[in-house]
C-alpha cells in the first residue's frame, strides 16, 4: 500500500480498503436479503387478506405494477445506503479507529436502526413538495407516471456521480426529481385546468435546508476544531495517524462513538423518504389496506367526533355567515392547489369535516370502511389536514388560541389515520439501506478520506465533521425536514481542513461543488422527461 506522507510529518498509512470480504459477512448479507423479502411479503399478503383485497381484485395489474414499484423504491434506498452512508465511515477508516469491512457493517447496523424509531414526519414532509391532484389520485396512469419518473431519475443520477466518486446529496436529487415531476405536469395540464404543479412555498422551506447545509458543516466543522484546540490539551489528537496503528482509547471511542451517531441519525432522516414513497405507492395500489390506518383503536372514533364539532364550533366565527360551495371538496382542494383563501375557503372546510367525522362515526372504525369509501374518506382526511396546515402556515385567517388548539388536535387525529408508517415498511427500508452501505462504499469514502484535503485526516478533524454532521441531522430530523449526510460531512471534512490550514484540494472541492450546483437541475430534467415518457405508456 503507498502511504500520503507530508513532510514534518510522520507518514499515515492508506488503509486497506480492497482487502477479501469474510464469507460470513456473505453469509449474513443474503441471509438478511432473503429474511427482509419473507417478511415483506408475509406481511403485504397479511394484511391485504385482512382488508380483503385479494377477494376483490379482478386482475393481477395492480400487483404487478405494486411488486415493480416496490422493487424501484427499495432500489433507490439500497443506492442511497452506499451513496451517501459511506461518509459515515470515512473518518473511522482513515483514523484507523475501525478496520474498513468492520465499519461498513457497523455502520450498516446503526443505519438499519435509525430508520427503524423513525419517526416519519420527513417521509411526509417531502410528499407535500408533490401536486396535490396526483397526491389524490396516487393509483391512476399519472400517480404512476410519477412514482417510477422520480425515483428512476434519482437512481440514474446518484449512480453516475457515485461512478465518478462525487459525494452528491441523494435528498437534493430526490428533491429535484419531485419538483421536475411537478413541473412536467403542470406543464402537460391541459390549457385552462386546475393543477398545483409544485408548492413552491414547501420547496423553499426544504431546498434552504439542503443549500445551506454544506455552509453549516463547513463553518460548524471549522469553529468545533478551533474551539477544541483551545479546549482540549491533547497534542496526538491534532496529528496524522502514525501507520496502521490505532488511535489512544478514548479518541478512538469518540470517532467511533461520531460515526454511530451519524449512521444512527441518517438512517432515521434519509430512510424516511423512501418510506413516504413506499406508502404512496401502496396507496396507489392496495388501498383497501393501506389508504388508512387500520389499526387506530376503535375508543377513538368517538374523540374523533367530538374533536370535529369542537374545531367547527372554533371556526363558526370565521366563516362569516358565507356559505359553502356547493361541491365542498372541490372548494378546499382548490384553496390546497393555489393557497388562495376565499370568502367560501372556510366554510367548504367545515362542511368537509362534517363530512369525515359523520364518515368514520357511521361506520364505527377506521377498519370498517367499506372498500368503496375508502379512498374518499382518505382524500377528504388528506384535504381537510393540508388545508389546515396551510392555514396556519400563512397565518391567513389569523385564529384565536383556543381555535389554533382545537385545529392542531383535529389534524393530529386526521394524520394518525392517514399518514402511518406500517412496521414491514421501515424494516424493508432498513434492510435496504443497511445492505447498499455494505456493498459500494469504497469510492466515496476514498473521496472524503483523501481528496479533500492535502494532508492526511487527524483524529480532531474527523471527529469535529462528524460531530457536526451528526448534531445537523439530528436537529433536521426533530423539525421534519430532509438534510444531506454527505454535503455536511464533506463540506465539515472541508471546514476542519481549512481550519488546521491543512490545504484544500481544489480539484475535488470544484468537483463537489459542481455536484451541489447540478444536482438540482439534472434532476429536475432526468424527472421531468421521465414523466413525459411514462404518461404516453401508462
Amino acid at each position: 500500500m503507498t502511504d500520503i506522507a507530508h513532510g514534518g510529518h510522520h507518514a499515515a498509512a492508506r488503509p486497506k480498503l480492497d482487502g477479501k470480504i469474510n464469507p460470513m459477512q456473505g453469509i449474513v448479507f443474503v441471509g438478511l436479503l432473503a429474511v427482509g423479502l419473507l417478511f415483506t411479503v408475509y406481511s403485504l399478503y397479511s394484511d391485504m387478506s385482512q382488508s380483503g383485497t385479494g377477494t376483490a381484485a379482478r386482475t393481477w395489474l395492480p400487483f404487478i405494477l405494486l411488486g415493480v414499484a416496490l422493487l424501484v423504491a427499495l432500489g433507490f434506498e439500497f443506492v442511497n445506503g452506499f451513496h451517501d452512508t459511506a461518509n459515515a465511515v470515512a473518518t473511522v477508516i482513515y483514523t484507523h479507529s475501525l478496520p474498513p469491512h468492520f465499519a461498513v457493517v457497523w455502520s450498516g447496523l446503526f443505519n438499519f436502526l435509525g430508520v427503524l424509531v423513525s419517526s416519519g414526519a420527513v417521509a411526509f414532509g417531502i410528499l407535500s413538495l408533490l401536486p396535490v391532484e396526483l397526491i389524490l389520485q396516487v393509483g391512476s396512469e399519472a400517480g404512476f407516471a410519477m412514482v417510477f419518473a422520480l425515483l428512476i431519475a434519482a437512481i440514474i443520477w446518484n449512480i453516475g456521480t457515485w461512478f465518478l466518486g462525487l459525494p452528491a446529496s441523494s435528498s437534493h436529487t430526490l428533491i429535484g426529481s419531485i419538483i421536475g415531476v411537478g413541473l412536467a405536469n403542470q406543464l402537460m395540464a391541459p390549457a385552462g385546468s386546475a393543477t398545483s404543479g409544485v408548492d413552491w412555498g414547501q420547496a423553499y422551506n426544504v431546498g434552504k435546508t439542503l443549500l445551506l447545509s454544506p455552509l453549516i458543516g463547513f463553518i460548524a466543522a471549522a469553529l468545533l476544531l478551533l474551539a477544541m484546540k483551545v479546549v482540549i490539551r491533547a497534542p496526538q489528537l491534532y496529528k496524522e495517524p502514525r501507520g496502521n496503528q490505532p488511535p489512544p482509547w478514548w479518541i478512538r471511542g469518540l470517532l467511533v462513538l461520531t460515526c454511530t451517531g451519524v449512521s444512527f441519525a441518517h438512517g432515521s432522516n434519509d430512510g424516511q423518504k423512501g418510506m413516504g414513497l413506499i406508502m404512496l405507492i401502496l396507496i396507489g395500489t392496495v388501498p383497501t389496506a393501506y389508504a388508512l390506518n387500520r389499526a387506530m383503536p376503535d375508543s377513538q372514533v368517538t374523540e374523533f367526533h367530538a374533536v370535529a364539532q369542537v374545531t367547527q364550533q372554533s371556526l363558526a366565527p370565521y366563516a362569516n355567515g358565507v356559505a359553502a360551495s356547493a361541491d365542498f371538496r372541490e372548494g378546499v382542494a382548490a384553496y390546497v392547489r393555489s393557497h388562495e383563501l376565499k370568502p367560501e375557503t372556510l366554510p367548504s372546510l367545515m362542511s368537509l369535516m362534517t363530512g369525515v367525522a359523520d364518515q368514520v362515526t357511521k361506520y364505527g372504525s377506521i377498519a370498517r370502511v367499506p372498500v368503496e369509501a375508502v379512498d374518499n374518506v382518505r382524500n377528504d382526511m388528506y384535504l381537510a389536514s393540508e388545508a389546515i396546515r396551510l392555514m396556519q402556515k400563512a397565518g391567513n385567517p389569523q385564529f384565536d388560541a383556543d381555535t389554533t388548539k382545537n385545529l392542531n388536535a383535529f389534524r393530529k387525529a386526521l394524520d394518525t389515520a392517514t399518514k402511518f408508517i406500517p412496521l414491514w415498511v421501515k424494516v424493508a427500508v432498513a434492510i435496504a439501506l443497511g445492505l447498499g452501505t455494505m456493498i459500494g462504499w469504497r469510492r466515496i469514502v476514498v473521496t472524503v478520506g483523501e481528496k479533500i484535503g492535502k494532508n492526511h485526516m487527524t483524529y480532531a478533524q474527523g471527529g469535529a465533521a462528524e460531530l457536526v454532521a451528526m448534531g445537523t441531522i439530528f436537529a433536521a430530523d426533530q423539525f421534519g425536514l430532509p438534510v444531506s449526510t454527505t454535503h455536511v460531512l464533506s463540506s465539515g471534512v472541508a471546514g476542519t481542513m481549512a481550519a488546521n490550514k491543512s490545504g484544500l484540494q481544489m480539484s475535488t472541492v470544484r468537483n463537489l461543488l459542481m455536484a451541489w450546483v447540478l444536482t438540482l437541475p439534472a434532476a429536475i430534467l432526468l424527472s421531468g422527461c421521465l414523466y413525459f415518457v411514462f404518461r404516453h405508456v401508462f
